[in-house]
């Protein structure tokens, strides 16, 4: 058996395999009629991954309140309608997951990055509060370039953002999600208290690297209380943020072993976005050393993403040892049927959802 294709459990969630979807923004809410409501789209975009053999698909970071939404246009799950419209999509899932697909929410602040246009607006920048914007909230009123600057958090409302994720998590448990995956990654809330790119405080939720870690790993300790035992608990940070005097790999394994000890059962490896000014020069697997590192010296499963688009790709990252998981993004938009594409270039079999058999490739007619 391919290592791609390995089944893997994580606290009680039996995964078919070991191919997944990472989250990706939609932008496709109602602002006015419905905001952070998800809708028929999001429902062919999600089950469109099901269909195609995903195992786990990770769903588009969820806001954990109207100020933490990247765009008027995106996903919560801070209100019982956007958790009622996630259940039709998490029952859709599991109902026509070809190969028993599970799902899982990703709860997120934007922070500094929230309240900007969507990518197919034609704008950029933040948006004014006369176009529907909202004043954005951050650890220290630094802007990220070419947006507005946020307003420095008081320490009532940080308590306020640990409550509105272990909320979150709630509804996201009675929506029918499988697991939970807390955002602490490309630049929003969570990452820009943990950058000293982006936190300047100098009081406990900053400071030295224990400080910046606070928020982080509070939000870690409020989800964890609120969602089954049975149920795991998945981190998406940025190992690196490529910039000088940011967060560093031996920063991220740090943080990681933390995690793991409060109950992280997975770390989503991915990089950057603290800073404009980062330095990457993207190419295929240019973030799996950071999972591979993560994996080892922090002693906790790893997923891994980032230019990984082709069967032979993914499975040498983990038949290598180099993460547990590898997340597909853009490639799963290219090919909803990544998965079963995959299971057959490397010699593989996984069910395939049985309107679509007739087109199995072994078959002669």
């Amino acid at each position: 058996m391919p290592a791609l294709f390995e089944p893997l459990k994580l606290r009680s969630l039996e995964l078919q395999h070991r191919g997944w979807v990472s989250p990706m923004c939609q932008y496709s809410c109602d602002p006015d009629a419905a905001p952070g409501v998800p809708n028929d789209w999001h429902l062919m975009h999600l089950g469109s991954f099901a269909a195609g053999g995903a195992a786990l698909i990770l769903a588009e970071a969820s806001a954990v309140s109207p100020e933490g939404r990247i765009s008027p246009r995106d996903a919560g799950l801070y209100n019982d309608a956007q958790a009622e419209a996630w259940q039709r999509i998490t029952t859709f899932v599991h109902r026509h997951g070809a190969a028993g697909a599970k799902i899982g929410a990703q709860l997120a602040h934007a922070g500094r990055k929230a309240s900007t246009w969507w990518p197919f607006s034609g704008k950029h920048g933040s948006v004014p509060v006369s176009d529907g914007g909202w004043t954005t909230l951050g650890p220290s009123p630094l802007a990220f370039e070419g947006y507005a600057a946020p307003a420095a958090m008081m320490a009532e409302q940080i308590q306020e953002v640990i409550s509105d994720f272990a909320a979150a998590a709630v509804r996201a448990v009675e929506a029918g999600f499988d697991t939970v995956e807390i955002h602490g990654a490309h630049g929003y809330l969570l990452h820009q208290f943990q950058s000293p790119l982006a936190n300047l405080r100098d009081d406990e939720w900053g400071g030295d690297e224990t400080g910046r870690n606070r928020l982080m790993l509070a939000v870690v300790d409020a989800v964890r209380a609120v969602i089954p035992d049975s149920m795991p608990l998945l981190l998406r940070i940025s190992a690196t943020d490529w910039a000088e005097g940011g967060i560093d790999l031996p920063a991220s394994v740090r943080l990681a072993r933390e995690a793991a000890a409060r109950g992280v059962d997975l770390i989503d490896v991915s990089s950057g976005g603290a800073v404009a000014h980062q330095s990457i020069t993207p190419r295929p697997g240019y973030q799996t050393g950071f999972s591979a590192a993560i994996r080892e010296e922090a002693g906790i499963p790893t997923g891994t993403v980032g230019l990984l688009t082709s069967a032979g790709q993914a499975e040498h990252a983990i038949a290598t040892g180099q993460a547990d998981a590898v997340l597909i993004a853009r490639a799963a938009l290219r090919d909803p049927h990544w998965w079963l594409r995959a299971a057959f270039e490397l010699g593989h079999d996984i069910p395939w959802a049985p309107q679509y058999e007739r087109a199995l490739p072994r078959r002669t007619f």
